[in-house]
C-alpha cells in the first residue's frame, strides 16, 4: 500500500490503548528490516529519519555539518527505500522526520517522500516556537502530511539536539500550543532523556501526560502525545559490545516498566534510536570477531578499521562510510557486503521486535483507518487546519 500519514496510525493507538514505537533508520537495509519485523508482528510501522540522518544518507559522513543539498539528497534516498519496501507491505507504513530544525529541513523531507514531519522549536521562546510550528503545519497539512511539535526541553544529546537539563511541559501551555498550532502530535518533556546515558533508575512523571491529556480533552482539542528520548539501552547489549572490544560506559536507559506505565497515562508514540544503534554496532563487532578473515576484506574491511578506532562510539554511522553505496542505495555487491547487511538487519529486528510487543501495537494494523496524503489534505482543509 502507499505510505500513510502519521495521524491515522496514532488515532488507532489512542482508540486501542497501546503505543506505536517509532524507530530511527540510517540506511536502506535498516528501513527494510524495520518494515519486515512490523509485518511479522502485524503492526503499523513508523520509520523515522532524523534531520541529520538525511544529511548522512545524502553522503555526508560529517553529517553534523550537512547542507540543505545533502539533506534533500538524503531525504530522497530514505524516501525511495521506504517506498521500495513499504509500498509492497500489507501493513501501514509512515515515514516521519525526527527533529526537523527549520522550514528548509521540513521541505526537503516532504519533497523526499516523508508523510509526517516533526518541527522542533522547543529551544525557542514559546511565541517563536508556536509561530514556526504554525508555519510548518500550514505547509504540511496542505499536502496531507502530519505534523508533530515539541514543547518542553529534554536533557541529553542526540545529533544536534542538546540540553544540559530538562524543562517539564506545562499542561496549560500545552493546551495553548495545540490550540494555536493545530499540530497532530506533541512531544512532551516528562522525564525521558536523549542519548545512551539517561541515568540509573529514571522515574517518569506520568502525572504530566495525564494532566495534558485531561486538559486537551476538556478543551475539545485533538492531539496525540509523544515520548522522545525513550530508548531502553539494554544492558546485555552494552555488555556484549564491551566484551567484543567496545568501551561504552555509563549507558542507562528508561526501564520498560516505566515506559509501559506511561502508555495508559496518555503516551501514544514512543521514539527509539539508541537501542537500534547499540544492537547494530554489537552485531558488526560480532561479525568481525567470528569471521576474522573479513577484517581484511576489500569490500568491508574499512568498517572494521573504524570500529577498532572508535571503541567508545555506539553509533553505526561512524563506521559505515566505507560502504556508503550500501547505506544510501542498498547496493550489495558481494558476499562480504551481504554478510554485513545481514548482521545489521538482524540487530535492527532484535531491538525493534521486543518493543513492538512491549508497547502493544502487535496485531493492530487492521485497526488503522487508512488515508492517503490527498485524502488527508482534503480532511485538513475541511476542518480548517
Amino acid at each position: 500500500m502507499a505510505l500513510v500519514p502519521l495521524k491515522p496510525v496514532l488515532d488507532a493507538a489512542r482508540r486501542g490503548g497501546y503505543a506505536q514505537g517509532a524507530f530511527n533508520v540510517n540506511a536502506v537495509c535498516q528501513a527494510k528490516a524495520v518494515i519486515e519485523v512490523h509485518e511479522m508482528l502485524r503492526s503499523a510501522a513508523i520509520l523515522q529519519g532524523a534531520d541529520l540522518a538525511n544529511a548522512f544518507m545524502g553522503g555526508r559522513a560529517d553529517f553534523a555539518n550537512g547542507t540543505v543539498e545533502d539533506k534533500i539528497a538524503g531525504a530522497k534516498n530514505i524516501g525511495d527505500a521506504v517506498k521500495r519496501y513499504g509500498e509492497k507491505s500489507p501493513v501501514p507504513v509512515v515515514l516521519h522526520l525526527d527533529h526537523g530544525r527549520d522550514m528548509e529541513s521540513v521541505k526537503a523531507a516532504i519533497a523526499g517522500g516523508y508523510t509526517s514531519v516533526m518541527i522542533d522549536g522547543s529551544s525557542l521562546p514559546l511565541e517563536e516556537n508556536m509561530e514556526l510550528t504554525r508555519e510548518v503545519v500550514k505547509y504540511a497539512h496542505q499536502r496531507g502530511v502530519s505534523v508533530e511539535g515539541e514543547l518542553g526541553v529534554l536533557a541529553g544529546v542526540e545529533d544536534h539536539v542538546f540540553a544540559a537539563s530538562s524543562t517539564y511541559t506545562n499542561p496549560l501551555t500545552a493546551v495553548e500550543f495545540v490550540r494555536s498550532t493545530k499540530v497532530d502530535a506533541l512531544a512532551i518533556s516528562y522525564g525521558t532523556m536523549h542519548g545512551p546515558s539517561k541515568g540509573k533508575d529514571v522515574k517518569l512523571r506520568r502525572e504530566i501526560p495525564i494532566a495534558i491529556r485531561e486538559c486537551l480533552a476538556h478543551e475539545g482539542l485533538d492531539c496525540a502525545l509523544v515520548s522522545h528520548g525513550s530508548s531502553t539501552v539494554p544492558a546485555y547489549i552494552v555488555r556484549e559490545i564491551n566484551a567484543l572490544g567496545g568501551n561504552i560506559q555509563n549507558a542507562y536507559g528508561i526501564s520498560l516498566s516505566e515506559l509501559k506505565a506511561a502508555i495508559p497515562a496518555g503516551i501514544n508514540k514512543i521514539n527509539v534510536d539508541t537501542d537500534i544503534r547499540l544492537a547494530v554496532t554489537r552485531n558488526m563487532r560480532e561479525l568481525f570477531a567470528t569471521r576474522p578473515e573479513l577484517r581484511e576484506s576489500p569490500s568491508i574491511g574499512g568498517v572494521y578499521q573504524l570500529l577498532t578506532e572508535h571503541p567508545e562510539n555506539p553509533d553505526p554511522r561512524a563506521f559505515l562510510p566505507p560502504v556508503y553505496d550500501t547505506v544510501m542505495y542498498g547496493v550489495v555487491e558481494d558476499d562480504d557486503r551481504a554478510a554485513l547487511v545481514a548482521a545489521i538487519e538482524a540487530g535492527v529486528k532484535e531491538a525493534v521486535a521486543t518493543l513492538i510487543v512491549e508497547f502493544g501495537s502487535y496485531g493492530h494494523y487492521p485497526d488503522v483507518e487508512l488515508a492517503t496524503l490527498d485524502e488527508m489534505a482534503e480532511r485538513y482543509q475541511k476542518a480548517g487546519i
